[in-house]
């Protein structure tokens, strides 16, 4: 096995009965804090509170000063708040520009420069539209609406600005029920459903209605609705440079839940409400940029060959011939997010390659130079793909910078150099020692070479043998890379040596790559796990009878396979996983869409389909002692299949508890004290099954 390391920078032994409500009395009454911590230097659970990072950083339009959304993790409401914050290009004049303890986002620099809108919410008011003069510092609320707005957009002169917002459309009541007596205390009506996707993960049941585009006034109004229809109109948003039309993506088909992929552009005249669709091939046409003279239009997307994984390419649209062009054609990675820079000449995009997200260049011809690198760091739970940029008239790019070591902070740069403007973690790093981030490559059991990394515990002995962690990544056409984790920098504190990779079936590194588990899944990604395991031993300081295994979503999936195809793992945390792939596609919130990307049609057609690749198939096989750890209000990977695992292994009389947290969706650790519980019980379950060498 070829193996090269190089530093990362800038799903029979007795039943253990039990359901675990984490709102009740704990099991596991210790924490993770109170066994592992050997000094105060190491990062504990609480200090998931001390984390910090920037998002959406928005650069003004002559380059100067970048505000941003500044999130921090409230201590007494157990939820993140956001701010906005304003930075110099030089870093200086560092300062808020909302006040703390009101959440704002989407920060949005007019077309001057003069003003900044954004979105703010209270309980009280719910989501509204705000504009500040920044000279000034006056702020004006300019919307007064019925739910929360999003996709917003500033027109060319400055005067409107668009966005999307849900419209309710009340329906009416499925059957006549009596009325009761004046004071008594019935039970809530019934909820009849008839929509195809009627729930949504993390939104909770879908309203009767659609999400259509307004336009309002800079200094406030009446919102004017552009779109209708029983048509979501939630894609992104661009002017003409006239502001005599919007450019949007929708899809506005009649059996649009049913083809969830397939957008078209379209063009929205302001004067007479006419839409036009300016694309109609069979995939997404999504994220469209007017270029600065309104002739050509940027957009992302692909011909849809209903595969698992399909590249998102940069496409340009001439609005004067109608002809389209595809200018990444030759690039094996996807890019999203195009904007155009001053002169019309580049098309600056967002991509993710070998586990890294970039932001490049892309002439009119189609060649593609890097600008940045180490984009993300908004995702604080683990290393996954996240982070934006923003481009002004003199091309200074901003975006959000992620190290191993911190979560995203701005930065800036024109292609030569990158300046860290903040550095909004830097209280928590000079009192705590972080675990060190290095990369491996190595091969898989038929060639392939593989990427992953390694988290050391931060007082690593090389002369001591430590216990291995595998965490496994979702998606599963997803990303990890070296990016900051609390997750893993928490185990590594706890004392273990932690290996995260990107197995077949990863993005950012080619289609075919990715593709390797279309239909196929788990497949060849549990073989490229096991190499990433026996390259980690083989290189020493391992004690191979202290392996242990955990993933969440996808890496669920695969950790309830990988102990159905093995017993080296002392012990497993299966993390919200399908076990399943029958009953998954039946209940999950995505349902038309994994039918028809992920399998060759429903599943009372291909039963074997479904069933080979489901780890249910392999439960007679299981007895690695294992904990399962779901959110209650989890639609994506729904609660019944943490059920069917957890029932099936205690028949199989393995040693099995089950974790519930209630309130939480698919995005389980949304909350600071559900990171914080979902770290803590993995590690207790490890440390009941010898992780500390007992």
């Amino acid at each position: 096995m070829r193996e090269r390391i190089r530093t990362a920078f800038p799903l029979l032994t007795g039943v253990l009965v039990g359901v675990l409500l984490l709102a009740g009395p704990s099991l596991f009454p210790r924490t993770a804090h109170a066994q592992y911590a050997t000094d105060s230097l190491h990062f504990e659970l609480t200090d998931v509170f001390a984390l910090e990072y920037a998002g959406d950083p928005q650069i003004h339009p002559s380059g100067e000063s970048v505000v941003y959304v500044r999130t921090s993790m409230n201590r007494m409401t157990d939820r993140p708040e956001s701010q906005l914050w304003l930075v110099n290009a030089d870093g200086r004049g560092h300062r808020p520009v909302t006040d703390p303890g009101i959440d704002a986002s989407s920060p949005r620099w007019s077309p001057s420069g003069d003003r900044v809108a954004y979105v703010s919410s209270t309980e009280e008011e719910g989501s509204e539209i705000y504009v500040r003069w920044m000279a000034s510092g006056e702020t004006a609320r300019i919307t007064q609406l019925d739910a929360s707005p999003g996709r917003l957009v500033w027109s060319p002169d400055g005067s409107h600005l668009a966005f999307s917002m849900m419209k309710e459309e009340p329906s009416r009541p499925f059957a006549r029920m009596p009325a009761p007596p004046e004071g008594a205390d019935w039970a809530p009506g019934a909820r009849v459903i008839d929509d195809v996707l009627y729930r949504s993960d993390g939104a909770g049941y879908t309203k009767d209605g659609n999400r259509q585009v307004f336009i309002v006034p800079d200094e406030g109004g009446t919102p004017r609705q552009v779109t209708s229809g029983p048509y979501d109109h939630g894609g992104a948003i661009d002017w003409m440079p006239d502001g005599s039309a919007l450019i949007l993506s929708a899809d506005r088909s009649q059996d649009a839940p049913y083809d969830p992929l397939n957008t078209e552009l379209y063009r929205v005249d302001l004067q007479t409400g006419d839409i036009t669709a300016l694309t109609g091939r069979q995939g997404p046409d999504d994220n469209p940029a007017v270029s600065p003279d309104g002739s050509q239009i940027a957009y992302t997307g692909f011909d849809d060959a209903y595969q698992g994984y399909q590249i998102t390419r940069l496409h340009v649209f001439d609005l004067e011939s109608g002809e389209k062009e595809v200018l990444t054609g030759d690039f094996d990675r996807d890019v999203q997010n195009p904007i155009w820079s001053a002169d019309g000449e580049t098309i600056y995009v967002q991509y993710d390659d070998e586990g890294t997200t970039r932001v490049g260049a892309v002439s009119t011809d189609g060649n593609i130079r890097e600008i940045a690198s180490n984009v993300g760091g908004t995702t604080l739970g683990r290393p996954y793909a996240s982070g934006s940029f923003s481009v002004a008239a003199n091309g200074r790019i901003a975006f959000t910078h992620v190290g191993p070591h911190h979560p995203s902070d701005v930065a800036v740069t024109q292609g030569r150099g990158v300046r860290r403007l903040t550095q909004l973690t830097q209280d928590l790093s000079s009192r705590v020692r972080w675990g060190a981030v290095e990369e491996i490559t190595y091969t898989s059991a038929d060639g392939t070479e593989l990427e992953g990394w390694i988290v050391r515990p931060p007082d690593f002995d090389a002369s001591r043998e430590y216990p291995l962690m595998l965490e496994i990544h979702g998606g599963p056409y997803a990303n990890y890379g070296p990016r900051f984790s609390a997750e893993m920098q928490l185990y590594a504190a706890a004392g273990y040596v932690v290996l995260y990779t990107n197995p077949r079936g990863s993005t950012s590194y080619g289609e075919a790559f990715g593709n390797a588990i279309h239909r196929n899944y788990p497949g060849p990604d549990y073989d490229d796990l096991m190499a990433g395991v026996d390259a980690v031993v083989n290189r020493g300081g391992i004690d191979t009878d202290r392996l242990y295994v955990t993933g969440g979503s996808g890496g669920g999936v695969l950790t309830a396979w990988i102990i159905g195809q093995t017993d080296r793992f002392r012990a497993a945390v299966v993390a919200k996983p399908v076990i399943n792939w029958y009953s998954f596609v039946l209940t999950s919130d995505m349902y038309p869409f994994f039918t028809r990307y992920w399998f060759s049609g429903p599943p009372w057609e291909h039963l074997d389909e479904y069933m080979e690749h489901s780890p249910i198939s392999l439960v007679g096989n299981v007895t690695t002692p294992t904990m399962l750890l779901t959110g209650e209000e989890d639609y994506r990977t729904p609660m019944s299949e943490t059920e069917q695992y957890y029932q099936a292994l205690q028949l199989q009389q393995v040693e099995t508890v089950m974790v519930r947290i209630p309130g939480a969706s698919h995005g389980i650790a949304a909350r600071p004290s559900h990171l914080m519980a979902k770290i803590a019980h993995i590690l207790e379950w490890f440390d009941r099954h010898g992780a500390r060498g007992n």
